[in-house]
């Protein structure tokens, strides 16, 4: 019997576990949804979509990386959030513009230079794979691959014409 209870408790806890995070990467946005920082409505462009969900379990989408760039580095600038640093995010996820799947930002690959523009103008596509970004880079005269830590707010400020 304790066998028994301790294979349901260690299932339990691997399904609890695994549809936690399959919730943490998802993007569940309708045709009303906008951007917090540009106020545009996202679903107009779904292979650029971002979503930043807090410690408290609110939801903020944009319409691109570079837009979700903007706020991470600057929360306060969006009073509204409350959000003060990126201590109280608690996930981050961006669209994978290949497959057009939700992927987990601090994971992925973004591609900057290329040919290839969002709502937002000048952007960083994001990929799940190194290979699809070499791939995009080669075919849309992308310049560099960065990982997510690798992107700084002087690109950021460089994509909106800042610098």
């Amino acid at each position: 019997m304790l066998k028994k209870v301790l294979v349901f408790s260690i299932f339990s806890c691997f399904f609890i576990s695994s549809t936690l995070s399959a919730n943490e990467i998802s993007l569940n946005y309708d045709k009303k949804t906008k951007s917090l920082v540009r106020k545009m409505l996202v679903y107009k462009d779904p292979s650029w979509v971002c979503k930043i969900t807090t410690k408290e379990s609110k939801e903020y989408y944009f319409l691109s990386p570079k837009s979700m760039f903007e706020f991470y580095f600057n929360p306060s600038k969006w009073p509204i959030t409350k959000v003060k640093d990126i201590e109280n995010l608690k996930s981050i996820v961006v669209t994978d513009y290949s497959t057009l799947k939700p992927i987990k930002a601090k994971e992925a690959y973004f591609v900057y230079g290329s040919n290839k523009v969002s709502l937002a103008g000048d952007d960083l596509p994001a990929f799940k794979l190194y290979s699809h970004a070499q791939e995009f880079a080669k075919k849309n005269n992308g310049r560099r691959i960065f990982k997510f830590h690798e992107v700084k707010k002087g690109l950021i400020d460089l994509l909106n014409g800042d610098i």
